[in-house]
């Protein structure tokens, strides 16, 4: 929030109050805390940027300001004129020598007090709830992630493609999605990713990406998945499967950085360790779909509800969480079996049973952060893997278009933003890594 200051002050927020020292300002904001000792108020006060205390001194303001301060509880609106003044013991090494108080409005009974909350009460009160320290850091991190992403993909020379949320077919079935009626064209789905329409722009642009939310209509309850996501999806012309690990790791780890770099006093207040971060840096571990059946075959008695894998089967949580543990850093496994994933994977020539695809799994047991593989360029094999995965061919017509028309050999991935943003920031669920989490049991708020 913007300050709020007389003519005759200067604008000043908490982040930039060292340069206002021995100044007169005004700082508008919310109570966070307050502490009364008799004649001395001590007021905590948050604009948005960070926290300032103000100190009121009863002999050295009129009686209604006093009573002002007075009249101020926690999550109170109100604006504070003061001298600003260095000392080391306040938060941030300055405090503010209240001399006006301008109240907005007063908080009455503010439901989160300073105790301990169970979980779903803090998600029935997730609208205020935000407003928690952490919470606070843990979506600064959030937003920063996102704007190294996508600043960091401009710089490349990337272009930002928007793709349609409503459509008319997916990318992988329509078992796991949201449906509704669109007017007289019959049955339209909430998109499970950009990812086909993000290819029509590679084809005019060479290098894309989307960004955008996502839906997935698993019925999971476990702490990586949301039914609303948010995804950044790159897309290269002429890039094979290798350039697109070189590009993942490259992507990633500037994340990464900038994080670290800007938002230090927010991975402090959530308390993560910075050494796990700092690690992330390129060339990523890779290992084959077969190595990590071998792996997990040894190790597997490390992590609960693990067990050996027969080729073929997918990985679920524990038995990623087996294979990041023995890695420092973020790792690709690469080449799984070509009926696991999606039609558009193009499969190994050295091996057509397995496709040249990969999942970045990240470090401590958060996950696949990133899935991405080459596609598939050629018409007559999209085809036939469209067939084959019992999909209606007519529905990919337009899709088809693209390899009919100037097909190239092409990759891309897709990175989701909350997983990515729960691992960096360290905390243990995806649903405090977005404002308002949408999960299998909650849509209120």
């Amino acid at each position: 929030m913007s300050s709020i200051s007389s003519p005759s002050l200067p604008t000043a927020t908490v982040a930039t109050i060292a340069a206002h020292e021995g100044q007169t300002v005004t700082l508008a904001g919310w109570v966070h805390h307050k502490t009364e000792k008799g004649k001395l108020i001590f007021i905590m006060l948050r604009d948005g940027s960070g926290y300032i205390q103000g100190v009121l001194f009863k002999k050295n303001v009129s009686e209604e300001t006093f009573v002002a301060g007075q009249r101020l509880t926690q999550e109170s609106s109100c604006a504070l004129t003061g001298l600003v003044r260095p000392d080391q013991r306040a938060p941030g090494g300055y405090e503010l020598e209240i001399q006006e108080i301008v109240v907005f409005q007063v908080a009455q009974n503010y439901p989160i007090a300073p105790k301990e909350h169970g979980t779903e009460f803090l998600m029935e009160h997730r609208h205020l709830w935000v407003r928690s320290s952490k919470q606070r850091a843990l979506l600064r991190v959030r937003a920063e992630v996102i704007a190294a992403a996508q600043e960091w993909l401009n710089a490349q020379g990337f272009v930002r493609f928007d793709t349609p949320i409503l459509t008319a077919t997916s990318a992988e079935g329509t078992t796991n999605l949201f449906a509704t009626e669109y007017f007289d064209l019959g049955r339209a789905y909430l998109a499970q990713t950009g990812q086909l329409y993000v290819e029509a722009g590679l084809m005019s642009f060479g290098k894309v990406y989307c960004f955008g939310p996502t839906f997935r209509a698993e019925k999971s309850k476990t702490r990586r998945h949301l039914t609303e996501f948010w995804m950044i999806e790159p897309e290269v012309a002429f890039a094979t499967h290798e350039d697109n690990l070189v590009l993942q790791e490259q992507f990633v780890s500037a994340i990464v950085q900038r994080v670290l770099e800007r938002c230090a006093d927010d991975l402090h207040t959530l308390e993560r360790d910075r050494s796990v971060l700092e690690a992330t840096a390129p060339p990523f571990p890779r290992m084959t779909y077969d190595d990590a059946l071998a792996l997990i075959a040894k190790h597997h008695h490390e992590v609960e509800h693990c067990t050996p894998l027969a080729w073929g089967d997918d990985l679920g949580a524990p038995h990623e969480t087996v294979i990041a543990r023995q890695f420092d850093r973020p790792v690709f496994v690469e080449r799984f079996p070509s009926a696991l994933k999606a039609f558009y994977m193009e499969p190994d020539p050295a091996r057509p049973d397995v496709g040249l695809c990969a999942d970045l799994l990240a470090p401590e047991g958060y996950g696949e952060i990133i899935g991405g593989s080459q596609r598939i360029h050629d018409v007559a094999l999209l085809e036939q893997r469209i067939r084959a995965h019992g999909l209606n061919l007519a529905d990919y017509e337009w899709y088809l278009d693209l390899r009919r028309y100037g097909s190239v050999p092409h990759s891309g991935f897709g990175m989701g933003i909350e997983r990515c943003v729960a691992w960096i920031a360290g905390t243990h669920h995806v649903r405090e890594a977005i404002p308002f989490p949408r999960m299998l049991y909650r849509l209120y708020p």
